[in-house]
Protein backbone atom coordinates (compact mmCIF):
# COMPACT_ATOMS: atom_id res chain seq x y z
CA UNK A 1 0.00 0.00 0.00
CA UNK A 2 1.41 3.32 -0.70
CA UNK A 3 1.43 6.03 1.25
CA UNK A 4 -0.11 8.99 0.62
CA UNK A 5 1.60 12.26 -0.33
CA UNK A 6 1.68 14.71 2.79
CA UNK A 7 2.25 18.23 0.18
CA UNK A 8 -1.48 18.98 -1.00
CA UNK A 9 -2.74 18.70 2.76
CA UNK A 10 0.54 21.23 3.72
CA UNK A 11 -0.61 23.40 0.85
CA UNK A 12 -4.20 23.47 1.98
CA UNK A 13 -3.25 23.97 5.55
CA UNK A 14 -1.23 27.82 3.99
CA UNK A 15 -5.20 29.16 3.86
CA UNK A 16 -6.02 28.42 7.89
CA UNK A 17 -2.30 29.23 8.95
CA UNK A 18 -2.09 32.55 11.35
CA UNK A 19 0.31 35.14 9.43
CA UNK A 20 3.09 35.20 12.07
CA UNK A 21 3.11 31.09 11.36
CA UNK A 22 3.70 31.80 7.30
CA UNK A 23 6.57 34.01 8.52
CA UNK A 24 7.76 31.48 10.66
CA UNK A 25 7.90 28.92 7.71
CA UNK A 26 9.01 31.30 5.40
CA UNK A 27 12.51 31.88 7.50
CA UNK A 28 12.81 28.19 7.79
CA UNK A 29 12.17 27.52 3.62
CA UNK A 30 13.86 30.79 2.37
CA UNK A 31 16.22 31.32 5.42
CA UNK A 32 15.64 35.34 4.92
CA UNK A 33 13.04 37.28 6.43
CA UNK A 34 9.75 37.03 4.75
CA UNK A 35 9.19 40.34 2.78
CA UNK A 36 5.90 42.77 3.78
CA UNK A 37 3.87 42.20 1.35
CA UNK A 38 0.34 40.67 1.89
CA UNK A 39 -0.66 37.47 3.15
CA UNK A 40 -1.58 35.86 -0.05
CA UNK A 41 1.82 36.63 -1.93
CA UNK A 42 3.31 34.64 1.40
CA UNK A 43 0.69 31.67 0.84
CA UNK A 44 1.54 31.47 -3.11
CA UNK A 45 5.44 31.70 -2.22
CA UNK A 46 5.61 29.35 0.22
CA UNK A 47 3.31 26.72 -1.88
CA UNK A 48 5.41 27.20 -4.58
CA UNK A 49 8.40 26.72 -1.92
CA UNK A 50 7.18 23.35 -0.09
CA UNK A 51 6.63 21.91 -3.91
CA UNK A 52 10.29 23.45 -5.05
CA UNK A 53 11.64 21.15 -2.31
CA UNK A 54 9.20 18.50 -2.39
CA UNK A 55 9.37 17.58 -6.34
CA UNK A 56 12.22 19.67 -7.19
CA UNK A 57 12.56 23.26 -8.79
CA UNK A 58 12.97 24.44 -12.76
CA UNK A 59 14.40 22.22 -15.31
CA UNK A 60 17.68 24.56 -16.34
CA UNK A 61 16.48 24.54 -19.68
CA UNK A 62 13.35 26.30 -18.60
CA UNK A 63 15.48 28.86 -16.54
CA UNK A 64 17.38 29.61 -19.47
CA UNK A 65 13.80 29.94 -22.01
CA UNK A 66 12.93 32.30 -19.18
CA UNK A 67 15.74 34.25 -18.94
CA UNK A 68 16.07 34.80 -22.57
CA UNK A 69 12.19 35.71 -22.72
CA UNK A 70 12.63 38.41 -20.09
CA UNK A 71 15.68 39.86 -21.96
CA UNK A 72 13.68 40.23 -25.22
CA UNK A 73 11.23 41.79 -22.75
CA UNK A 74 13.23 44.49 -21.30
CA UNK A 75 16.49 44.28 -23.38
CA UNK A 76 18.60 43.94 -20.27
CA UNK A 77 17.62 47.37 -18.92
CA UNK A 78 17.64 46.56 -15.17
CA UNK A 79 15.31 49.60 -14.72
CA UNK A 80 12.32 48.03 -16.77
CA UNK A 81 13.19 44.57 -15.10
CA UNK A 82 12.59 46.29 -11.41
CA UNK A 83 8.97 48.09 -12.86
CA UNK A 84 6.24 45.57 -11.16
CA UNK A 85 4.62 43.72 -14.34
CA UNK A 86 1.79 42.98 -12.59
CA UNK A 87 0.24 46.37 -12.14
CA UNK A 88 -1.79 46.16 -15.30
CA UNK A 89 -3.09 42.76 -16.77
CA UNK A 90 -1.93 41.76 -20.05
CA UNK A 91 -2.87 42.91 -22.83
CA UNK A 92 -5.45 41.45 -24.33
CA UNK A 93 -7.28 40.75 -21.20
CA UNK A 94 -11.38 41.29 -20.62
CA UNK A 95 -12.63 42.69 -17.73
CA UNK A 96 -16.21 41.88 -17.08
CA UNK A 97 -18.48 43.70 -14.84
CA UNK A 98 -22.02 43.35 -14.61
CA UNK A 99 -23.70 46.75 -13.51
CA UNK A 100 -27.39 47.27 -12.88
CA UNK A 101 -28.47 44.24 -15.11
CA UNK A 102 -25.74 45.39 -18.09
CA UNK A 103 -22.87 43.64 -18.75
CA UNK A 104 -19.53 45.95 -19.37
CA UNK A 105 -16.94 44.38 -21.23
CA UNK A 106 -13.31 46.27 -20.73
CA UNK A 107 -10.49 45.47 -22.85
CA UNK A 108 -6.78 45.48 -21.68
CA UNK A 109 -4.87 47.19 -24.05
CA UNK A 110 -1.08 48.28 -24.44
CA UNK A 111 -1.79 51.72 -24.13
CA UNK A 112 -4.46 51.46 -22.00
CA UNK A 113 -7.77 49.96 -21.83
CA UNK A 114 -11.11 50.50 -24.37
CA UNK A 115 -14.37 49.92 -23.24
CA UNK A 116 -17.45 50.61 -25.92
CA UNK A 117 -14.91 50.93 -28.64
CA UNK A 118 -13.02 54.06 -27.05
CA UNK A 119 -9.79 54.11 -25.76
CA UNK A 120 -9.58 55.33 -21.85
CA UNK A 121 -6.40 55.79 -19.76
CA UNK A 122 -7.48 54.23 -16.66
CA UNK A 123 -10.11 51.62 -15.27
CA UNK A 124 -11.24 54.70 -13.00
CA UNK A 125 -12.22 56.94 -15.85
CA UNK A 126 -14.21 53.87 -17.11
CA UNK A 127 -15.55 53.18 -13.93
CA UNK A 128 -16.96 57.11 -13.87
CA UNK A 129 -18.45 56.70 -17.06
CA UNK A 130 -20.66 53.50 -16.05
CA UNK A 131 -21.68 54.46 -12.86
CA UNK A 132 -21.79 58.61 -13.37
CA UNK A 133 -20.13 58.53 -9.90
CA UNK A 134 -16.33 58.50 -8.32
CA UNK A 135 -15.08 55.02 -8.55
CA UNK A 136 -11.69 52.95 -8.11
CA UNK A 137 -11.14 51.39 -11.31
CA UNK A 138 -9.32 48.37 -9.49
CA UNK A 139 -12.03 48.09 -7.34
CA UNK A 140 -15.10 48.26 -9.51
CA UNK A 141 -13.70 45.63 -11.82
CA UNK A 142 -12.69 43.08 -8.85
CA UNK A 143 -9.26 43.33 -9.54
CA UNK A 144 -8.08 45.12 -6.00
CA UNK A 145 -9.94 44.39 -2.97
CA UNK A 146 -10.81 47.70 -1.46
CA UNK A 147 -10.38 46.17 2.11
CA UNK A 148 -6.96 45.29 3.00
CA UNK A 149 -6.55 41.66 3.99
CA UNK A 150 -4.70 40.75 7.14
Amino acid sequence: MTKPDPIPARLAALKATPTPDLKTQWRDLFDTEPPPFNRRYLESRLAYRIQELAYGGLKPETIKRLEALGEQLDGGNITKRRIRADLKPIAGTRLIREWQGVEQIVTVTQDGFEWQGRPYQSLSAIARAITGTRWNGWVFFGLKNHRRTA
